[in-house]
């Protein structure tokens, strides 16, 4: 199996997307917080055999470059305008309910961090296709 991570990097928090590629599917998505990603990504790492981590070219990505690259192959990709997608991209894999709905979508705000589906975003991008995330939305958590 192949297997990817993506890092949408931040200062006190990060988001965080594993997936299979052959699959096309988010395993874990997750938004930790900053001094956790090492630990995170160090076990899966050694889970999942992965080689490649994507880097967000944003906020702090040369200090999470600096850190990283011990651990795993970094390549950074361009993650301008990810965080204004990602509100989209989450109501497209959670859609809102039928109750609200009818709401105009510019109202929708989020109930979640949504640095894990900026993370999603860098992949897809990378990939150049949409993956499926199964399960409900993520929240703020630690490894």
């Amino acid at each position: 199996m192949s297997y990817l991570i993506a890092l949408d990097p931040g200062r006190s928090k990060c988001g965080l997307v594993l997936a299979d590629l052959e699959m096309k599917v988010v395993l874990q998505g997750k938004v930790i917080n900053a001094e956790d990603v090492i630990d995170l990504v160090i076990a899966m790492k050694k889970q999942f055999s992965l080689d490649l981590i994507l880097l967000g070219n944003g906020t702090s990505s040369d200090y999470w470059n600096e850190l990283l690259r011990d651990i795993l192959l970094i390549k950074v990709v361009e993650e301008r305008g990810t965080t204004l997608l990602a509100r989209k991209r989450y109501y497209e894999l959670w859609p809102p309910s039928k109750f609200i709905s009818w709401l105009p979508k510019g109202l929708f705000i989020p109930p979640h961090d949504l640095d894990a589906v900026a993370a999603l975003l860098l992949l897809e991008d990378f990939l150049e296709e949409k993956l499926d995330w199964p399960g409900p939305p993520i929240f703020r958590t630690s490894p």
